[in-house]
């Protein structure tokens, strides 16, 4: 019996700050509520899914990212003079060195 009151004793005398912290967070019911207004800027980014297009000029960032490949290896015709074949994700592009400018598209298998 003695160590049943001890054990409620030890819990209320525990309780009683944490009872006390949670009044004392609450807000009093005299003061007026305070309004806080927000604007929000989504950033809009731009994707693009890879629809290369005969005639289209690569941008600075597709020929960075773009890679030279070996014609021969993948079964491509040679390229012409002034041309090479360069491959971004899953398609080879036939590319002006000079101007960048598409000249055939092929999707890998």
């Amino acid at each position: 019996m003695k160590k049943l009151f001890s054990v409620l004793f030890a819990a209320s005398v525990l309780a009683t700050p944490l009872a006390m912290a949670s009044e004392a967070s609450a807000a009093p019911a005299n003061k007026p509520a305070v309004i806080v207004e927000k604007n929000v800027v989504k950033k809009k980014i731009v994707v693009r899914k890879g629809g290369w297009v005969k005639g289209r000029r690569l941008s600075a960032s597709d020929r960075s990212r773009a890679a030279s490949v070996d014609y021969r290896r993948h079964r491509l015709s040679a390229p012409p003079r002034g041309y090479h074949w360069v491959r971004i994700h899953n398609s080879f592009l036939l590319v002006g060195i000079t101007s960048g400018l598409i000249s055939k598209v092929q999707i890998a298998h």
